[in-house]
């Protein structure tokens, strides 16, 4: 058996496991598999799941829809699922099939006859209705085929005419993509540009380093008209995945730029400031003379500029302007390979400090998300139900951190790991965002979808990291754990009601709105919350807590679709705060919900003033414990410190004393090094024997920590 057949034998696997604890169809765990890997890879934004499948002659057929209205793109999606344990091919002529039945659903969601015959209580309404509503304001098609077959061949985006007379782009998500995209690292597949190929002319590019051959800069002009083309092709997929998140989300259209290219197309690249570009390599040709022309690029990804190559396509799709006088400044730098995951997130970091993608919040190497990777790595949690021995929650700091510890590793090797960190108990940065904030009363942030309520996660994180660090300590680890085990056991429950499998509809709004519900009503009444605590103890929901949700569960469902008649759609409702002000008024007759399933507020803020103790504690353990790691480094550290300008004499000291092999330093030497070496931190420096480990050397690591406190310091030295 092949390496693709192995993975594909052990997808097949997790879907059917993911089937039969949420009670979803089979069917609805592929779409949102894929879904998360096209939406990770940049092929399409959140889908609304709004499966609508008209059978017979001229059959249609879609699975997910979302308009994009900003920028005029409407995005489809239609599954190609085969329930097979054996990889098949995908032939020609089944995609063609497949397509036709997603070409036939747009021409009827845009026809206005097809649409007069429909009304709001027919199947897949939803799905027809948000194309139609929307479709002004749509100026070109992103479709995107999700197959668990495998082409002969990788085929790149296509432009293929139109749909409904407006243009569209295809994109195939085979088995092949979606393996390689779970797999990688560095946010998805590379964009391959080739230039000769879209008929674009080749760019002149200026050096501009001096080619040390850890990396390249080069600056160019780029035709305006090129990179609408090949933004046009490749969306979102084109920007670096922080810059792909922060535009979706936030970013209106610049109007500046779009008057810029209608009334002075020529003055367009003295007036912007153009586009920081990142690659892997490059391909070009000679020409007589001896210089040399770029014919393509390989790893493409804007790092900054994303709002203005957005403009450029809007200006074109949407007010047809002529791109032939535009060019565009691009500051091209190539990265080798080994290197993209490190250097590409910095630069995108440092180009992008006008808005907030330059907060820390996007990145993984930022201290709150190492601080919640340590603390997972360490934290063991009680015996869950049924086994007798206690098992740890894994922080996924940076993506695919858990699938990568185990690859390559014998069975016996996978087991052990998968004892101590269950896959049941992987916490990732989008999951983190959406039960924060389902347990603090924004479901309707958590509705809006996976990228909008990480971006907002992100903001709020950043403001409470800055004034607090400390606050995020084992105790709040430990709450999220536990809110991941409420969070998944209601999406289980939901999913197994005959209430729920009469009407399968918005099943992550109902648990988002039935969790946040409860929560409201303990605040109400001058609590904390839900008794977080317990939860963790027991690694289990208690069973005071699961009647409270199975009462409250259907009736916040029944309140989802109760909605004003004025609402067409509900899917986009629950992304409001008019709904969860809707539903959080709701009364339910006979629910009494006993005081045991919430905590104190005095409690709450003594807990939480003992962890943060607890917490300053570990730190200054943490650092202690790494100083005799320092020794070989200090006096590189004190020579950045003072070309930095940053040095102070009892931080000098402190270093002299290390580099000496003196580990004993006095704790205001130890207070002055240990600012020092975050303001170096802060200031983007680097610190020699600081490098990124591998996910599978973070495990390690982090899973043997050795932790000393002043006396054990003091034995090791004698």
């Amino acid at each position: 058996m092949g390496e693709i057949d192995t993975i594909y034998s052990d997808f097949c696997d997790e879907l059917s496991e993911q089937a039969l604890s949420s009670g979803d169809p089979i069917e609805t765990v592929f779409f949102q598999s894929y879904l998360a890997a096209a939406v990770e890879n940049g092929d399409c934004i959140d889908l609304e799941h709004c499966p609508a499948a008209r059978e017979g002659r001229g059959g249609s057929r879609v699975d997910g829809v979302a308009v994009d209205a900003e920028r005029g793109v409407l995005y489809v999606a239609i599954c190609d699922f085969h329930a097979q344990d054996s990889l098949a091919p995908l032939h020609s002529a089944k995609l063609e099939r497949v397509r036709e039945r997603l070409v036939r659903f747009v021409e009827q969601a845009t026809d206005p006859a097809s649409m007069a015959t429909m009304s709001a209580d027919d199947d897949g309404f939803d799905a027809f209705y948000l194309v139609w509503s929307q479709l002004p304001l749509i100026r070109r098609i992103r479709a995107v085929i999700f197959s668990n077959a495998r082409l002969a061949t990788a085929r790149p985006p296509e432009a293929a005419g139109e749909m409904a007379g407006i243009p569209v782009v295809y994109n195939i998500l085979d088995f092949s993509r979606f393996a390689g995209i779970m797999s990688s690292r560095t946010g998805g597949e590379p964009v391959e540009i080739d230039l000769e190929a879209l008929d674009a002319p080749p760019l002149i590019c200026l050096p501009a380093s001096t080619g040390n051959g850890r990396y390249a800069s080069y600056l160019a002009a780029l035709p305006g008209e090129t990179l609408a083309v090949i933004y046009g092709l490749y969306g979102p997929r084109l920007l670096e995945q922080n810059v792909r998140t922060f535009l979706q989300a936030k970013t209106k259209v610049n109007k500046g730029i779009i008057r810029t290219i209608r009334e002075t197309p020529e003055m367009f690249f003295a007036f912007n400031n153009g586009i920081t570009a990142t690659a892997a390599g490059m391909t070009t040709r000679k020409i007589e003379g001896g210089a040399e022309l770029v014919t393509g690029i390989r790893g493409l990804q804007i790092v900054n500029g994303g709002q203005t190559t957005a403009c450029i396509l809007a200006a074109k799709d949407r007010h047809g302007a002529d791109l032939s006088d535009v060019y565009v400044q691009m500051k091209l730098t190539i990265v080798d390979a080994e290197r993209i995951e490190d250097v590409v997130p910095r630069i995108s970091r440092y180009a992008n400090t006008q808005n907030r993608i330059s907060e820390a919040d996007f990145f993984s190497s930022h201290p709150l998300h190492v601080a919640l990777e340590q603390i997972s790595r360490r934290l063991i949690a009680p015996p869950r139900p049924g086994h007798v021995s206690g098992s740890k929650w894994f922080y996924e700091r940076a993506r695919g951190q858990y699938r990568e510890a185990t690859s390559g590793a014998n069975s016996a090797a996978r087991s052990r790991f998968e004892a101590e960190y269950p896959k049941a108990q992987v916490i990732d940065k989008t999951s983190l965002a959406r039960l924060e904030f389902t347990f603090d009363c924004r479901p309707h942030t958590v509705s809006a979808g996976s990228q909008k309520c990480f971006l907002a996660f992100a903001e709020y994180i950043s403001r409470e990291w800055d004034a607090s660090p400390l606050r995020f300590n084992d105790g709040w680890y430990r709450d999220a754990a536990a809110k991941s085990v409420i969070f998944r056991w209601t999406d289980q429950m939901v999913g197994a009601s005959d209430w729920y499998r009469a009407d399968r509809a918005w099943k992550a709004q109902t648990v988002a709105y039935t969790l946040a519900w409860i929560v409201h009503q303990g605040r109400s009444r001058g609590k904390a919350g839900l008794d977080l605590a317990a939860v963790w103890r027991a690694q289990d929901v208690p069973d005071e807590l699961r009647e409270v949700i199975r009462q409250v569960a259907p009736a916040v469902a029944a309140k989802l679709r109760d909605a004003p008649e004025s609402v067409r759609n509900i899917g986009e409702y629950t992304k409001h705060q008019a709904c969860w002000s809707a539903v959080s008024g709701l009364s339910i007759e006979s629910l009494e919900i006993p005081d045991i399933i919430y905590v104190d507020a005095d409690q709450a803020r003594q807990d939480r003033k003992d962890a943060v103790q607890s917490r300053r504690l570990d730190v200054e353990l943490d650092f202690e414990a790494a100083l005799p790691a320092m020794v070989p480094h200090a006096t590189a550290i004190a020579e950045l410190a003072r070309r930095a300008r940053l040095a102070t004499p009892r931080a000098d000291q402190a270093l002299r004393k290390l580099a000496s092999g003196d580990v004993l330093i006095g704790p205001s030497e130890r207070t002055a090094l240990k600012q020092l070496i975050e303001r170096l931190k802060a200031e983007g420096i680097d610190l020699p024997g600081d490098g990124a480990a591998s996910p599978k050397a973070d495990v390690e690591a982090t899973t043997q920590v050795l932790r000393l406190g002043s006396a054990a310091v003091r034995m090791v030295k004698l």
